[in-house]
């Protein structure tokens, strides 16, 4: 699976990109994995690019996040439309979408009157063949494309309307398409051993467990070395993935003893 992210705000660093954080986790909890995430402006010309060259991939699932709604900015769509070589058109289904939530809107008193708007209008115009999926929190509805074996699936920036569709409608998808598939993690903590004397003893821990992958994130300063070691594997069930992970960590902590170091398991996240 492949994330684009939409947003000059991402771009000038006004906006910490936590989308991509939260999809990347998502996924990898249902058994997907992210080849790659990207990170384009508001320009139809950057975003019809990110995901022709996303598409020449073949990912599975194409995720792009912004860029919905109805500002001159929101033009994910019409760069997806380009991409695709298909016309932006009104969809009804979006349309109506979007006219019962300003209706909802308008009888709540949240809005002084009930009005579709040019710019209302806009968010239910999506590419030819495209399938709208409901926004529960929120006005832009999501956007379901598919194209020779991709799903491209098009969110909107807010995050709680992002994750809400998300969790309500594209992670039933990715389920169906993992299937039983489990991913687990863990981190353990090791001191009084520097990265470098850490780094080949993490070698020899993968080389004999090939299904986990392993990374260190140092925190501590280098004359007093902290290091989380932070282990995962995805497998056909949690008694697999935890079998796995737990072999890794035994093997792991006595090459670091060994060494000199300590080694504490302070968290552990079976997801």
């Amino acid at each position: 699976m492949e994330i684009i992210c939409v947003g000059n705000e991402l771009l000038i660093g006004k906006t910490l990109n936590t989308n991509a954080q939260w999809l990347a986790k998502r996924a990898t909890t249902l058994g997907i994995t992210i080849k790659r995430i990207t990170t384009v402006g508001d320009d139809v010309d950057e975003i019809a690019n990110a995901v022709r060259e996303a598409l020449e991939r073949k990912p599975r699932f194409i995720i792009t996040t912004g860029g919905l709604g109805p500002t001159f900015d929101d033009k994910t769509l019409e760069g997806i439309a380009k991409a695709l070589n298909r016309r932006l058109e009104l969809n009804e289904k979006a349309l109506k979408m979007v006219r019962e939530k300003y209706e909802e809107y308008a009888k709540a008193g949240k809005i002084d009157a009930f009005e579709m708007t040019p710019h209302r209008v806009k968010m239910a115009r999506l590419p030819e063949g495209a399938e709208p999926l409901p926004n529960p929190v929120g006005t832009a509805p999501g956007v379901l494309i598919k194209t020779n074996g991709t799903d491209l699936i098009a969110l909107p920036g807010v995050p709680s309307e992002m994750k809400s569709i998300f969790d309500e409608y594209v992670a039933a998808m990715l389920r169906k398409e993992t299937g039983e598939i489990t991913f687990f993690e863990t981190s353990i903590y090791a001191d009084n051993i520097m990265e470098s004397t850490l780094a080949p003893l993490i070698d020899i821990t993968m080389h004999d467990n090939p299904y986990v992958y392993i990374k260190s994130h140092p925190i501590g300063a280098e004359e007093k070395p902290h290091i989380e070691i932070h282990l995962s594997t995805t497998a056909k069930d949690s008694k697999t993935a935890k079998d796995r992970i737990g072999k890794a960590i035994i093997q792991l902590s006595e090459l670091i003893r060994d060494k000199g170091g300590k080694v504490k398991l302070l968290k552990n996240e079976n997801n």
